[in-house]
């Protein structure tokens, strides 16, 4: 199953044209395109990956592992506020968090946007890494623009994997786009914090960069909101919550708020926003964070008779639908299923090994990554302070959909682990309990620290564990999730 290059000949001359083959091709080097590219390649399947950008993607230098750099201060800063006996040093005059310093490691983090380690580990794992722009040229053949304005065709023996991720959406605001708007990258990547931020949107981008730039020193951060909450995915309380913590920290949030034009006359110069209710708001930067949609321009869909707008449909096990012989993939935000880099990672898995085994000529029934944890709800985080992190259904979901539900719901602060945690640490849990079956639809927590209990929560629902089960899963005391303890009793047991 190794990889070759054959003669193509064609048109009216004797022209030749290398064509290189493949196993499987990947396009997009992202954290889904890796993952399974590696699962293939060790499985031994020759596997070439395409990227246009940084191999490692969007999470790995302008979304998940920057932002989360930069929150990570913010995040310490509200812990050592809330304990008595410690203090932060604000001695030199400024806040208590040293931006430069924490930019710096950012840089570190993000391998000052070097992919050079990821290109090291893609042909440790016998990777064949191709650096330019894949795009789809019929069934299992693949076109690739080089960067450096060359051209190869690469065929598959067996499959096409796409995993180009998303895109920010620019809202067809008047004089936005021309404004030179942040998006998640400009924001994650930021040289110098503005004085002053106007933020577009509601969602998890929009609370975790105000957050992160007021906390590195903006002086003023002002949040437009469509809508009149906050993260309306998760479960409402969590938006309150946050909401209230990013007012208590200094930031505006207009609610029922929107942009109707926007005007920078200078560039680099301050950005005026003129609001659908009249008034403005004045700015350095403006960040718009009003969702993504998948990354599917000029992918060349059309060959293969697939749409070329929208995220790209697939089955259980990833498979492109509307394709003959199954031999397209889609993982990660690209079919637009759970927009989160550990699903699409998930989803990377699960594909590898269905095109595994049909390479080998085996079955391929394996356990469809829609089956179990796309169908009960994908788990998520968002890295405020509080932190927000959830699990399968919502109430609003889980009676949506017929089941019998009964809502748990307590206060976490009166858990002796989280009364420890400091002065004022307040926090709340929320399960959505199917009664039939006595097991969890859906789990909430927001307060500090939350994130680290998902995973038992996650567990739980993804697994269908039984209340009466749970009730022997003993926590250890005092931590925070004795709070699993006390949701059991308000239940009855």
């Amino acid at each position: 199953m190794k990889g070759g290059s054959s003669p193509r000949h064609g048109g009216t001359r004797d022209r030749v044209e290398p064509v290189e083959v493949f196993d499987v091709i990947v396009i997009g080097a992202g954290p889904a395109g890796e993952v399974a590219a590696g699962r293939m390649a060790a499985a031994g399947l020759s596997t070439v990956i395409v990227e246009s950008e940084l191999a490692g993607g969007e999470c790995s230098y302008w979304a998940c592992m920057p932002s989360k750099a930069l929150l990570r201060p913010v995040d310490l800063a509200g812990e050592v506020g809330r304990v008595t006996g410690l203090r932060l040093d604000t001695s030199a005059g400024g806040g208590p968090i040293d931006a430069a310093a924490v930019l710096a490691r950012r840089d570190a983090v993000v391998s000052n946007y070097d992919d050079a380690g990821q290109a090291r580990w893609l042909d440790s794992a016998g990777v064949t890494l191709v650096r330019g722009t894949g795009r789809l040229a019929g069934p299992r053949r693949v076109e690739v623009t080089t960067a450096d304005g060359g051209t190869r065709t690469l065929v598959a023996n067996h499959a096409v994997m796409l995993a180009t991720g998303s895109r920010p959406v620019i809202p067809p605001v008047a004089g936005l786009a021309a404004a030179e708007p942040w998006t998640n990258r400009e924001a994650t990547g930021v040289r110098a914090v503005p004085d002053r931020l106007v933020v577009i949107g509601g969602g998890v981008v929009a609370c975790e960069m105000a957050q992160a730039m007021r906390g590195l020193g903006a002086r003023e951060v002002t949040m437009l909101v469509r809508g009149g909450e906050l993260l309306t995915r998760i479960e409402p309380f969590a938006g309150e919550m946050v909401a209230r913590s990013l007012s208590d920290q200094g930031i505006a949030i207009r609610t029922h708020e929107s942009a109707e034009k926007v005007e920078r006359p200078e560039p680099g110069g301050e950005v005026t926003v003129r609001l659908a209710s009249g008034g403005t708001v004045t700015a350095d930067e403006i960040l718009v964070a009003a969702g993504r949609r998948s990354a599917v321009g000029d992918l060349g869909l059309a060959s293969v008779g697939l749409p070329e707008s929208g995220p790209v449909e697939v089955d259980e096990s990833m498979r492109a639908t509307g394709v003959a012989d199954g031999w397209l993939y889609a993982v990660g935000d690209v079919n637009g299923l759970a927009l989160l880099t550990h699903m699409g990672k998930y989803q990377a898995r699960v594909a590898s090994d269905v095109i595994v085994a049909r390479a080998r000529g085996e079955a391929d029934d394996r356990p469809g990554m829609r089956d179990r944890a796309d169908r009960a709800g994908a788990p998520q985080v968002v890295f405020t302070d509080p932190q927000v992190c959830a699990v399968g259904r919502t109430e609003a979901q889980a009676r949506a959909e017929g089941f019998d539900v009964r809502v748990l719901e307590y206060d976490m602060e009166q858990v002796a682990g989280g009364y420890l945690l400091g002065d004022g640490y307040r926090g709340k849990v929320k399960a959505v309990v199917d009664e039939r079956r006595r097991v969890l639809l859906g789990v909430t927590f927001v307060a500090p620290g939350a994130a680290e209990l998902l995973h038992a929560a996650t567990i739980a629902v993804t697994s269908g564990v039984t209340l009466d089960d749970l009730w022997h899963a003993v926590p250890a005391y005092p931590t925070v999730s004795e709070v699993w303890l006390r949701l059991l009793e308000e239940y009855g047991l």
